[in-house]
């Protein structure tokens, strides 16, 4: 299995992996609407395959931390695995190579909102530590936080703007 960036033949199925993931289209119609904004990182929207079919997908895109000022930040949202190929650490690859990217691309800090049990393996706490807030209500501990860069989020609090495409999930 490898992970690799994803490219256009790759979309028909991760359209297919993400709406047999989460049981609904609303994810892999945001991956279609994010890919053609300007918070998408082409670099961060990765695939893993295996025997060269792809079999999970991750995406980060580009956010925002509203508080006393702007700052920039990623959200790491979609992220699905083929329900044949889950529980087998595939989704946990992808997490991990998708934030060495980042943080190799300088980006600072990742939100997620998430499984409170899966995603701490990879060092998210709540969000709420550093005072970020999501935009609608969550429980706290499945809106969480991750610094790519030690101290980056502090004194960054405040609320997390998605792009308006997240409206429609």
């Amino acid at each position: 299995m490898k992970i690799r960036q994803e490219t256009p033949q790759d979309f028909q199925a991760v359209y297919e992996i993400n709406h047999l993931a989460f049981e609904q289209e609303g994810e892999s119609q945001l991956i279609e609407k994010i890919r053609k904004g300007k918070t998408f990182v082409r670099e961060l929207s990765l695939v893993a395959e295996q025997n060269e079919k792809v079999i999970g997908h991750i995406l980060f895109s580009k956010i925002k931390i509203i508080g006393e000022q702007s700052y920039p930040s990623l959200a790491l949202a979609p992220m699905a695995v083929h329900p044949d190929f889950q529980n087998k650490g595939i989704g946990s690859k992808l997490v991990i190579a998708g934030l060495q990217i980042a943080k190799n691309l300088n980006f600072e800090h990742v939100i997620v909102l998430g499984h409170k049990d899966f995603y701490p393996n990879f060092g998210f706490q709540k969000a709420s530590k550093w005072n970020i807030q999501c935009p609608f209500e969550v429980p706290d501990d499945h809106f969480m936080a991750i610094e790519l860069m030690e101290g980056s989020l502090e004194n960054k609090g405040g609320f997390v703007e998605y792009p308006p495409v997240f409206n429609d999930v």
